[in-house]
């Protein structure tokens, strides 16, 4: 007859290997994984129901501002929000873009409101820059998931929940990257033309029709457990895409039950065929880079892969020669 203390054994062995079980199954599936704070997460009710479940966000956004300018709209709309994705150690680039095209004071009788968007640092010292660089422009927006690559759907979403929380009266918004050049000339007055009605459910850009890489060695690597599809819907690329304002809050609601990917303009994308709205070919949003001429870039909206320097050198050069035809 085996004794208590066998029994005892044999007990907690199955116990634990219960548990391993549980927690192997429990897993998730998706190499993804939120960076919230794990205490917003935990279900506090006991009594769950499966309709409760089932309706539950996917992905709550529960993240906090850590940086935030909430009253860059309070006293006048402005005709256009410019969303710009950056990283703590862009300063140059950030600077290039106020001195230059990104100036919200260059067109007199038109609001233009630029923020620039980021998360938090893993590197205490760049958070405690870039935090100092907000208190003198004012012009900065964090929260707090980590600031990565693989996170740059997250600050796109960030980007739109501010614009629906804090500026919805805005007419448009346009979200672009801090290596592009935009041709605000153009973008005002040839694509949004603020002398007419603003638009509803817009969304324009250069339009992408693609499928998932699957080799795992490209930047733009999509697994098979996050997208089995052979083919994304049309997508803007995430260099420079513009939209009517009343978007980004669209976006942003069917963003918190739509599964998130890494890559932000097919994510975008997904959202937009989610909510029917489809994105308009316009050939001016180049996302390559493109050698500079003064009449080339006079045609065009955005340029990609513009440094600091350049960007200067760009702006002087069409700003001082608006008088030359080409």
């Amino acid at each position: 007859m085996p004794s208590k203390v066998s029994c005892l054994y044999v007990l907690t062995v199955v116990c634990w290997a219960s548990a391993l079980w549980y927690l192997s199954i429990s897993r998730p599936s998706s190499s993804y994984v939120s960076q919230g704070p794990s205490t917003k997460s935990r279900v506090t009710k006991k009594n769950v129901t499966y309709s409760n479940i089932r309706t539950r966000p996917l992905n709550p956004h529960s993240f906090e501002f850590l940086i935030n300018e909430p009253k860059k709209c309070e006293t006048n709309p402005p005709f256009l929000v410019i969303l710009i994705s950056t990283t703590h150690k862009e300063f140059d680039a950030r600077q290039s873009i106020r001195e230059t095209w990104g100036d919200e004071n260059n067109f007199n009788g038109i609001k233009i409101v630029t923020l620039f968007l980021l998360g938090k640092n893993i590197d205490a010292v760049l958070n405690q820059m870039v935090e100092q660089e907000s208190q003198i422009f004012h012009d900065i927006v964090v929260e707090d998931f980590i600031d990565s690559y693989h996170n740059l759907t997250l600050k796109t979403l960030m980007g739109m929940r501010w614009v629906a929380t804090f500026c919805s009266r805005a007419k448009y918004v346009m979200k672009t990257d801090s290596d592009v050049f935009v041709n605000m000339d153009n973008l005002i007055y040839k694509l949004l033309k603020p002398t007419t009605k603003p638009r509803r459910r817009y969304f324009t850009g250069y339009v992408i029709n693609g499928g998932p890489i699957r080799d795992v060695r490209s930047k733009w690597y999509m697994p098979r457990d996050l997208y089995p599809d052979s083919k994304y819907p049309p997508f803007c690329s995430g260099t420079g895409y513009v939209f009517s304002a009343d978007v980004a809050e669209l976006i942003y609601k069917t963003s918190l039950h739509t599964r998130l990917l890494h890559l932000e303009d097919v994510y975008v994308g997904l959202c937009l065929r989610k909510l029917g709205i489809h994105p308009f070919q316009n050939s001016g949003f180049n996302h390559w880079k493109m050698a500079y001429s003064l009449c080339r870039y006079r045609r065009v909206i955005t340029v990609h892969q513009i440094s600091p320097e350049e960007m200067h050198r760009i702006w002087n050069d069409m700003s001082s020669k608006k008088h030359l035809r080409c």
